[in-house]
């Protein structure tokens, strides 16, 4: 929680007010059983004046306690509302923040967990904070004061009681926190099993697998609830240990009051006021309960939301005094790199290259041969175990990151389209002009499908782009990487989903237009790399063939074998 108590420090003014304007708002409610008392002792059988007098000061503090918790509650409520929403608006911007590997540590479904659910909770706890958190104490120790002057020998079974709540609500906490932490961990399953089903719907539909992704999604719905119950069971016993003890004392307030009237040791207007304000100190007890349960809960969600928060930066700047600039002439170079996402097997090994400005490098080999990772480190998503990586002479880590990213422009086999214009889905936000999405779309092959939508380049997509086809859909991606017309340009099997008609238009559209771009192109395909300057022959993180195309397939087996089987070679010859 210490970390989020920041977020409520420039709301300390507004809490301030509102808790002085409870504060005066539960002291209100405090006098009115002590007016009830002096009124049924001193004033019962006086004039109808004082009578109407007492009773209408009586009013006038409920009415005004009433008005007082109203605004206190409304002033409660914005700063809850604004709390959460700066809370919320950085932890989504340090989960963007995060580097690839922190995030497949937290995962994608418990990231978004935290945003919603755990802020959720952390947001519910601080808004009754500030409506229950001044008037229950006020209420309980007021209470209590006030009865001790007036009775303290009936006051003595409310003291004694107070430690026996309390202590049981300090055991049930201890326990509560962790099984709330537990539940969270459910909820950060089901919403992984709800993700992975409404972007794989059609393919569940297309395979008829409908009934066994809901059983799956029961299991783990049941699990969640498991936890829920568990959870629930533990945390909801603090109400009926509160009812229990509160009626007991009740009932032993009852009998010793009675008592004490029959023998001349209290009066019965006294008995009546102390009973109201026994009233008013359960509802603070209650009050006090249910703050607990809240904080419980809220505690796991800060725990949660903090592991976030305060997750070092692993992807940093670093100084050019360690990593010094290279001596080259070539736009990329790969020296030496090495890297493992497990640290135990590598995942690339010693992979080396250079490629001039303007070069077209060619990626291929078979599934987890290292193609993507080998991209994922050229862009920075991770950071190499050994050996470094240069653009135009300089090591990549040094390369502040507005900078850095603005020599890219990337089609990724997985990239997304989102709800929104085509041209803005080109655009993503940047400053691009509308020439040079026109000048892009027509590069990828996407400018005749677009002007045939009906709204043109205001066409809506839908979420994921859903409403167009895979082809479309990896075009417009294309037409993305290109329209801010970066130095470097990486497509990661961004062709798969296009004819070979298209694919051929595709690439010699690119070798018309970009000639001083450097292009690397990510494929399973042999026509979409061999007209590459360098081609790199993955075979399990090692580089097993480097050249030009028919160098290739003079000097490296597997890409004849690749060749010939997609290119029909082996008949050829």
């Amino acid at each position: 929680m210490k970390t989020l108590i920041k977020y409520l420090k420039p709301f300390f003014n507004k809490m301030t007010v509102g808790f002085i304007i409870k504060t005066l708002g539960t002291i209100l409610e405090l006098l009115i059983p002590y007016i009830l008392s002096h009124v049924l002792e001193n004033v019962i059988e006086k004039e109808i004046t004082d009578i109407l007098f007492w009773g209408g000061l009586m009013i006038s503090c409920s009415a005004f306690a009433c008005l007082f918790n109203i605004i206190a509650n409304r002033m409660a409520a914005k700063v809850s509302k604004s709390f959460a929403e700066s809370m919320r608006k950085d932890l989504f911007f340090k989960t963007l923040k995060l580097s690839a590997s922190q995030t497949d540590k937290f995962t994608i479904p418990s990231l978004e967990s935290r945003i919603t659910t755990d802020t959720y909770n952390v947001h519910g706890f601080i808004n009754m904070l500030q409506r229950m958190g001044v008037r229950a104490p006020i209420l309980l120790m007021g209470g209590i004061i006030i009865t001790v002057f007036m009775d303290a020998r009936l006051s003595l079974v409310m003291v004694a009681l107070i430690p026996v709540l309390f202590t049981s609500i300090l055991f049930v906490r201890k326990l509560g926190v962790p099984l709330y932490t537990k539940v969270q961990e459910s909820v950060d399953k089901m919403i992984r099993v709800v993700r992975e089903d409404t972007q794989g719907i059609r393919v569940i539909k297309a395979l008829s697998k409908t009934e066994h992704e809901h059983k799956r999604y029961d299991e783990v719905n049941k699990f969640l609830v498991k936890k829920e119950i568990r959870a629930g069971i533990i945390m909801g016993s603090t109400h009926p240990i509160m009812n229990v003890c509160m009626n007991l004392a009740s009932v032993a307030v009852i009998a010793l009051g009675a008592i004490f009237v029959s023998k001349g040791l209290s009066k019965p207007e006294t008995l009546i006021a102390f009973m109201q304000y026994f009233i008013q100190i359960s509802m603070a007890l209650m009050a006090v309960t249910r703050m607990f349960v809240m904080y419980t809960k809220s505690s796991a969600s800060a725990k949660r939301i903090e592991e976030v928060l305060l997750a070092e930066e692993e992807i940093s700047l670093l100084s050019k005094e360690d990593y010094p600039n290279l001596k080259t002439s070539a736009h990329i170079v790969f020296d030496k790199v090495s890297f493992s996402y497990n640290k135990k097997l590598n995942n690339l090994d010693n992979i080396s290259f250079e490629l001039k400005k303007g070069g077209k490098l060619g990626i291929i080999g078979a599934t987890g041969s290292g193609k993507s990772t080998l991209i994922k480190l050229l862009l920075r998503f991770y950071d190499t175990d050994s050996g470094e990586i240069y653009i135009n002479g300089e090591n990549i880590k040094t390369i502040p990151e507005n900078l850095f990213y603005k020599n890219f422009g990337s089609a990724m086999q997985n990239d997304f389209l989102y709800a929104e214009t085509v041209m803005e889905n080109i655009k993503f936000g940047r400053d691009i002009s509308d020439e040079n999405v026109y000048k892009a779309t027509k590069i990828a092959q996407a400018d005749d499908f677009i002007n045939e939508l009906e709204d043109g380049y205001q066409h809506m997509l839908s979420p994921r782009g859903t409403n167009i086809s895979g082809g479309q859909k990896q075009r417009l991606l294309i037409s993305r990487a290109l329209a801010a017309q970066p130095d470097i340009i990486i497509f990661d099997d961004s062709s798969s989903a296009l004819d070979y008609k298209t694919d051929a238009a595709l690439r010699t559209a690119i070798a018309e237009h970009l000639t001083d771009t450097t292009i690397i192109t990510v494929a399973q395909r042999v026509s979409s790399v061999k007209n590459c300057d360098l081609i790199l022959v993955l075979d399990e993180g090692k580089i097993i063939g480097k050249g030009k195309h028919e160098e290739l397939l003079e000097n490296c087996t597997e890409y004849k074998e690749i060749s010939d089987s997609q290119m029909g070679g082996a008949f050829v010859d």
